[in-house]
């Protein structure tokens, strides 16, 4: 089975408080009603501006053949990157920064046919403009899927 880091982070630590649960569900809930993350049944686990994790099921995620569609798989992988972004951006730039996605480039190793995946995202460079993250995708076993690296911009408030 696939082992997630330690991901409790000191309190108070820029970028290592992670939010979870409620904290979680209040923050990105009323921002992901009708969008893709809602159709995909994307689920947030936990987030911060150093990365985070998200699931999806396979289940209504698939290609003609059956597999885990590939841009189903960037599109989790683009979400966890960009909230994680999301946060970045606000402590540089303060409460109301936003984030975009600039780039994204998936190599997929294997597919999955039924389960849940899971997208664990880490911050690769956390600058004033741009943060870059690392994001894994496994199966249910453990098994690595797709390796996807995501840059984003970070936008002060407007």
């Amino acid at each position: 089975m696939h082992q997630h880091p330690d991901t409790s982070g000191s309190p108070g630590t820029p970028g290592t408080d992670r939010l979870r649960g409620e904290e979680l569900a209040a923050l990105v809930g009323p921002i992901t009603r009708g969008t893709l993350l809602e159709r995909c049944q994307m689920e947030l686990v936990e987030l911060s501006s150093e990365g985070g994790i998200m699931t999806m099921p396979v289940a209504g995620n698939i290609q003609p053949a059956g597999l885990l569609h590939g841009g189903a798989t960037i599109a989790l992988a683009e979400s966890i990157a960009s909230f994680a972004a999301i946060l970045r951006a606000r402590e540089v730039h303060g409460e109301g920064a936003q984030a975009v996605g600039t780039s994204v480039s998936a190599v997929h190793h294997r597919s999955a046919r039924e389960g849940l995946v899971t997208a664990t995202a880490s911050l690769r460079h956390g600058g004033r403009q741009v943060a870059a993250y690392l994001v894994d995708v496994h199966d249910e076993a453990g098994t690595l899927l797709s390796t996807v690296t995501v840059s984003t911009m970070l936008l002060p408030p407007r």
